[in-house]
C-alpha cells in the first residue's frame, strides 16, 4: 500500500450541490426552490409558532395573571382533630420535626387532652381550641 493508492471510503465523499447557475446545470431557472410562494423568496422561513394565517396558540391562550412569590412557604396543614391522635402518651409535641416541613395548625375538630403543641403557625381557632383544653401553643 502507498500513499498513491489511498482512496477515501465509496460513496464517502459527496459532490456540493450547485444550484442557481444556469439551464445547463441541470437545477438552473428556480434552482430548486419551486415555482413562487414564501419559501421561493429571500427570507422566506416561517417564523416558530407561525400557523398558516390562523391565530397562533400562544395569542389565542389568555395571559397568566398574578404573582406567585419565589420566597413562599409552603406549610403542611395539620387540623385539631389529628393532634391526640399524633401525640399519643406525650404531652409534648414538636409538629415541624415530625413531618420534617414548616406546619400550620388548623381549627378543624376537637381536641380534649392538654397538649403543648410546638409549630410554625396556628389559626385563632386551633389557638382557642388547644387554649380550652388546657393545653399550650409554641410558635416555633
Amino acid at each position: 500500500m502507498r500513499l498513491n493508492e489511498l482512496k477515501p471510503k465509496a460513496h464517502s465523499k459527496k459532490r456540493k450541490r450547485i444550484v442557481g447557475r444556469g439551464d445547463g446545470s441541470g437545477r438552473g431557472t428556480y434552482a430548486t426552490y419551486g415555482c413562487k410562494g414564501a419559501k421561493a423568496r429571500s427570507g422566506g422561513t416561517k417564523q416558530k409558532g407561525f400557523e398558516g394565517g390562523q391565530t397562533p396558540l400562544y395569542r389565542r391562550l389568555p395571559k397568566l395573571r398574578g404573582f406567585k412569590s419565589l420566597n413562599r412557604i409552603e406549610y403542611v396543614e395539620v387540623n385539631v382533630e389529628i393532634l391526640e391522635r399524633l401525640a399519643g402518651d406525650k404531652s409534648e409535641i414538636n409538629l415541624n420535626e415530625l413531618f420534617g416541613r414548616e406546619v400550620k395548625v388548623l381549627g378543624r375538630g376537637e381536641i380534649n387532652k392538654p397538649i403543648t403543641v410546638k409549630a410554625s403557625k396556628f389559626s385563632g381557632a386551633a389557638k382557642e381550641k388547644i387554649e380550652k383544653a388546657n393545653g399550650k401553643v409554641e410558635v416555633v
